[in-house]
């Protein structure tokens, strides 16, 4: 695998909500990879190529992170609060992707670091659209930080 290939990290632990993630990106003619972790530990595993994925090459960071709060282990505002004080990926645009509508939800995000919060619609449609729009927006049109000396 190519240092530069853009991948979508998605933190999800709902098999239904990642296969409405996966239909959606599809749908939008997505083409990046997306790898899946379905608990926080999972995800810093893969972010900082610990545990389960050691030996990947930490500095192969996902182009997006897709994150759902409730999580299994590590909760997402602590992966939040992880990715954001390491430099590896203190950039790293991170949205929040969660059906989570809970006002101290949003504000701990944000305050964490958060680039996006988006809840998840209960419709498909209105669902796909959103990734869609996330897609264009995260992988097309927005220019990432350079990688550092770090990175």
């Amino acid at each position: 695998m190519e240092i530069d290939e853009k991948i979508i990290l998605l933190v999800e632990d709902n098999p239904d909500d990642e296969a409405l993630t996966r239909r959606a990106l599809r749908k939008a003619n997505v083409a990046n990879r997306v790898v899946v972790a379905r608990d926080g530990v999972d995800a810093l595993d893969y972010l900082f190529a610990t545990g389960a994925h050691a030996g990947r090459d930490a500095r192969d960071v996902p182009q997006l992170v897709l994150l759902d709060l409730k999580l299994p282990r590590v909760d997402g505002l602590e992966v939040l609060r992880r990715i954001r004080t390491d430099s590896r990926t203190a950039l790293l645009p991170v949205v929040i992707l969660t059906s989570s509508n809970e006002e101290r939800d949003r504000i701990q995000g944000y305050t964490l670091g958060a680039n996006s919060y988006v809840r998840k619609p209960v419709d498909f449609a209105q669902f796909a659209e959103a990734v869609q729009h996330l897609g264009l927006y995260w992988l097309v049109l927005n220019e990432g930080p350079p990688a550092g000396p770090d990175r």
